[in-house]
């Protein structure tokens, strides 16, 4: 069982197939299984690694409490421990902010960050703004409505079940991922660490808007932006196909050398 050490805490991952890395990041109600959709479909042509942050899935979840900062070191430690290079992070939700976290800790492990629904915590006040009140109108909605479609819960009412069933593994909840966001990164420093980012929304996305995602994308130069149609806040789960062929576009597509700083 593959475990790797995050400065005293196990975290558990998995390392599938062989190719250029993707490595996933879970958001608050998942873990590495959450992204079976993804290792089937994306196994023959990449290296694919998933991930248990620390409280979830089959990482150490013995402490009492769990601090939303040390989860970018989880990310790393697998970083370290499969001495992989060149990866391309892909974080889902809130887990896009740890991933972004941990690409700049690891310039030299990492080339692309692939914001899924998500801004990645980058500190900046007209997108803060802007994803305020992207938030103030998804808060009016039932939860499990923000993450996937009427019409994917009414036609698919086993995977919407299994999908909520996926959070039960967790001890950690969505209040100790809260505060991945204090002392984000600002433009300039993801634009310093030649790091490449990607943002990949969902046209049907009811917690972050397009409007909201194509803005950030504006502000950060040199950024990609990928905006799937129809898709929704967990597309990797109700729309893998397309999800897939996005992230598989974005690993072919970021795979330059790094500009020498």
């Amino acid at each position: 069982m593959p475990i790797a050490d995050s400065d005293g805490t196990s975290i558990y991952y998995e390392r599938h197939g062989n190719g250029p890395a993707i490595l996933f990041v879970h958001g608050s109600g998942g873990h590495h299984a959450a992204w079976w959709q993804q290792v089937a479909a994306l196994r023959e042509e990449f290296t694919v690694v998933t991930v248990d942050l620390r409280g979830f899935g089959k990482s150490d979840s013995s402490m009492p409490e769990f601090d939303g900062q040390d989860f970018p070191g989880d990310v790393v430690a697998v970083l370290d421990q499969e001495d992989l290079t060149d990866a391309m992070l892909v974080g889902q939700s809130i887990g896009s902010v740890a991933a972004l976290r941990a690409g700049l800790l690891r310039p030299e492990r990492v080339g692309s960050v692939v914001l899924g629904h998500s801004l990645g915590g980058i500190s900046h006040p007209e997108l803060k703004e802007l994803a305020a009140a992207d938030r103030a109108e998804a808060v009016k909605l039932p939860v499990i409505d923000r993450l996937l479609t009427k019409r994917f819960q009414q036609e698919r009412a086993d995977l919407t079940f299994l999908f909520q069933q996926m959070g039960t593994f967790n001890v950690a909840k969505m209040q100790d991922l809260r505060n991945l966001d204090t002392n984000g990164p600002s433009l300039d420093d993801i634009r310093a660490s030649g790091v490449k980012v990607a943002f990949l929304a969902g046209e049907k996305d009811a917690v972050l808007s397009v409007k909201t995602v194509t803005r950030a994308h504006e502000l950060l130069a040199g950024s990609h932006l990928e905006i799937v149609p129809d898709g929704p806040h967990s597309m990797y789960w109700e729309t893998p196909e397309k999800y897939n062929a996005a992230v598989a576009h974005l690993r072919r597509t970021l795979t330059a050398p790094k500009e020498a700083a």
